[in-house]
């Protein structure tokens, strides 16, 4: 399989996940729900993905990654299909919920495809280029589902991806599935597994992960709520075209391996970009928008950072197999960003912006001194 595939696999497949997510006040205005409401649609896609890669990352010791990619995209597509024929605001959680299970099939095949067919310096190039592919997904689907809702309907989006999707899948059926050349000791219990997972201080770096995709959610997911009440914004292309903040902010993954160079090491780099981050949280406090768009393009640079050198880092200090070490980090990551994308919109619909963000900003330092941690026990 050539990596490209691979590449524009992981871009439509975070159109799935993250096209709603610009026009939620859309549909809030719709369905006539709340703010918070309107969030659950992102809530329940979210709810299997902290559950579910552990369990596929499991099946993967047994069946080749490729096949289980090939049926979750065909599938995804399906699904995208059915999403515009909802009728009520319940159906359209039911079909995300399944959307749910099927987006970790296909993010833990192709990051244990990663995992197992390069090493070294090859790793790192890998995860950097899949992330960014994530990146240019999350930051495309948004924009195109809000352009498409700007000037035609929310419906048309998913029927056009719907066709991707399986036209993906096709492709990647005419290609030779191989399995992974070499010999994979695998323990018999999924306890030995999660043990070898978790050996060592790698869960506080799990941990960490998990605070930190749960401050970028509640941000990304709150965000049109916040330009609309907090900076007046009116047009749905308007807010979709703030997500260039996170485009800008994804450059500055490209200078991983450069930052890890000047910071000698992953777990310094870390270690600072945690605090950029919780920088970047202080700055959205602001009142003028430029300010704030700023500091959101920081903190989404800071993230991306953090993800690409969490993710490189694991793989390589992991004692388990390839597939359980991602699938975990699949797990926390998205649990973190289940809970980010519902309970500070509670905060956020009770006691505004200001709380909203001193939520956030609570849990990055949290995660920041896990990684602190981490670094101690890594020293002795």
């Amino acid at each position: 399989m050539k990596f490209i595939h691979l590449l524009l696999c992981s871009v439509f497949t975070f159109f799935v996940l993250y096209g709603p997510q610009p026009i939620l006040p859309l549909l809030a205005k719709s369905y006539h729900l709340t703010s918070a409401q309107a969030g659950l649609l992102m809530t329940v896609t979210m709810l299997p993905l902290a559950v579910a890669p552990l369990v596929y990352g499991y099946l993967l010791l047994r069946i080749n990654s490729l096949s289980l990619l090939k049926i979750a995209l065909f599938l995804l597509g399906i699904s995208c299909a059915l999403l515009p024929l909802s009728q009520t605001f319940q159906q359209l959680l039911i079909i995300r919920f399944l959307q749910g299970l099927l987006l970790p099939a296909a993010l833990t095949a192709m990051t244990s495809y990663i995992g197992e067919h390069y090493r070294y310096s090859f790793l790192i190039k890998a995860v950097t280029s899949y992330i960014l592919s994530t990146i240019a997904g999350g930051f495309l689907g948004r924009v195109v589902s809000a352009s498409i809702s700007e000037y035609t309907h929310w419906q048309v989006y998913f029927y056009l991806l719907a066709i991707v999707l399986v036209l993906l899948s096709l492709s990647l059926a005419n290609k030779k599935v191989r399995d992974y050349v070499g010999q994979r000791n695998v323990p018999a219990s999924l306890k030995e597994n999660l043990h070898k997972v978790t050996k060592g201080s790698t869960l506080y770096l799990y941990c960490a992960v998990f605070g930190m995709f749960f401050c970028f959610t509640a941000l990304l997911n709150y965000l049109p709520f916040i330009l609309q009440n907090d900076y007046q914004f009116t047009s749905s292309k308007d807010i979709g075209l703030v997500y260039s903040g996170y485009l800008l902010g994804a450059c500055f993954s490209l200078l991983s391996t450069r930052l890890q160079n000047l910071t000698q090491g992953k777990v310094n780099l870390l270690v600072i970009s945690f605090v950029v981050y919780a920088l970047s949280i202080t700055s959205l406090f602001s009142t003028t928008f430029p300010l704030f768009f700023i500091g959101f393009t920081v903190f989404c640079g800071a993230m991306f950072i953090i993800h690409a050198s969490a993710s490189a880092l694991l793989n390589q200090i992991s004692y388990a197999p390839s597939s359980l070490t991602n699938g975990l980090y699949v797990s926390f990551y998205y649990c973190g960003g289940t809970l980010g994308s519902f309970l500070p919109g509670l905060i956020y619909q009770h006691a505004g912006k200001s709380a909203f963000l001193m939520t956030l900003l609570l849990m990055c330092v949290a995660s920041g001194l896990l990684v602190a941690k981490f670094k101690r026990l890594q020293t002795h």
